[in-house]
């Protein structure tokens, strides 16, 4: 049995009626009727009362319309959801960014995404920069959020953003009402960073900061991850240099304030796999790329410069 001969005995069986049936099957009847025929024969079941004046579905017809309206349904509902998906607007996108990106524009990106994708499934976790690059390498994940980039011949990537790095100070420190602070006041400070391993990391390019302005931090903190740096500079353990976009959070014992001299700033990558071509990947860069150009329309934004 095939699908079209379905597609026929379902528009007879609806119509009640040879010639309404052909009509909207924008056939002829005569091929219609003989279609109809085969079925029959091919199923040993006669499916229709033709009568002179009206058709009407037998026992045997009756069974068939129910189970037919099912399959073309079935076929039909899974014929748009295959569509969607190779479209990239149903399924799955396994995403993962480093815990800082939280703050700033990352949010507006993921929700311009849903709201541009309602049907595909947005899969959420965080990772240090290691850990993305073994998620990307091992196709754990599909895109990764890093900072500032995940150094890998074998990744896409598009620069989602960039921002001045400040400082993260204890609220009620003598340093917190200080005005034109510099790095090489904050010499003999405990300097907290992250991530702890693996290094090189962020931390390492603080520190190489600090050793531009001549000195090397008196005291060094290292945690895991940028949560816990906070947590150690809001009950006074020392301080912190981290994203502009944190302060936007603020954090009950921590006041974000600009430092003088030399700021490299800091960025957000957006990658993936070179040889992920998957529709949700493309359409997910893609919109990266628009996203990071109005952010750098915008005025005294960075942007991706």
């Amino acid at each position: 049995m095939e699908l079209r001969h379905l597609r026929y005995f379902l528009a007879v069986a609806e119509e009640l009626h040879f010639g309404r049936a052909a009509a909207r099957l924008d056939i002829a009847q005569p091929p219609l009727s003989r279609q109809i025929a085969a079925l029959e024969a091919e199923l040993g079941a006669t499916l229709f009362d033709r009568g002179r004046g009206a058709i009407r579905l037998t026992q045997a017809g009756e069974l068939l319309h129910e189970h037919a309206r099912e399959i073309l349904a079935r076929l039909d509902s899974a014929s748009r959801e295959v569509r969607l998906v190779g479209a990239g607007r149903a399924g799955r996108l396994r995403l993962a960014f480093v815990g800082s990106a939280s703050h700033g524009v990352l949010p507006q990106l993921i929700q311009g995404y849903r709201a541009a994708c309602p049907e595909v499934d947005l899969a959420l976790s965080t990772m240090n920069n290691a850990e993305l690059h073994r998620a990307l390498v091992q196709r754990d994940i599909d895109v990764a959020v890093a900072r500032p980039d995940l150094e890998d011949d074998e990744f896409r990537r598009e620069t989602l953003v960039r921002e001045d790095l400040i400082l993260a100070l204890t609220s009620d420190s003598p340093l917190a009402s200080r005005e034109g602070l510099s790095l090489a006041d904050l010499a003999d400070q405990t300097f907290i960073l992250y991530p702890r391993r693996p290094r090189p990391s962020y931390a390492d390019v603080v520190l190489g900061l600090c050793e531009r302005e001549g000195f090397q931090p008196k005291r060094l903190e290292l945690t895991q991850d940028f949560q816990s740096a906070i947590s150690l500079v809001s009950v006074g353990a020392g301080l912190s240099v981290v994203p502009q976009s944190v302060a936007q959070t603020q954090r009950p014992g921590v006041v974000y304030r600009p430092y003088l001299g030399f700021n490299p700033g800091t960025g957000l990558s957006v990658l993936s796999r070179l040889d992920n071509r998957s529709p949700h990947v493309v359409h997910f860069l893609d919109l990266t790329r628009r996203f990071a150009r109005s952010l750098a329309a915008q005025p005294g934004g960075r942007g991706s410069s």
